[in-house]
């Protein structure tokens, strides 16, 4: 992993630190360019980590029942070979964003380990 050092105001150094656990996880998220209703789903994700979250926390962590829902949906539709282009284009977001998290519960489970030594 890469250590970066950078400069920023004050008041944003006190947030960064509160969540610097879970900071590659915002940025990778932010990175990630959702252009879809997942980018919602991302910011559900990004608000829940900025509430510096315990491990499990993070491992208990599930998307909304809105975004849940949509997924059905899209899983329904696709079953179905009924799936657009900009359906197949948000079904390749939720991937991308599941990616994410599946990591990040992963970083979770490790610092709970960690715990446990």
């Amino acid at each position: 992993m890469v250590e970066v050092t950078m400069q920023v105001p004050n008041e944003l150094a006190a947030q960064i630190q509160i969540v610097s656990a879970w900071m590659p996880t915002i940025l990778e998220l932010n990175f990630a360019g959702f252009k879809t209703r997942v980018e919602i789903t991302a910011w559900e994700l990004i608000k829940f980590l900025s509430q510096n979250p315990s491990p499990e926390q993070v491992i208990n962590f599930h998307a909304s029942e809105r975004a849940q829902a949509r997924l059905r949906k899209l899983l329904d539709l696709n079953r179905e070979g009924r799936l657009t282009e900009k359906e197949k284009h948000e079904s390749d977001g939720i991937e991308r964003f599941e990616h994410i998290v599946f990591k990040l519960k992963i970083q979770a489970r490790k610092q709970l380990q960690q715990q446990i030594i």
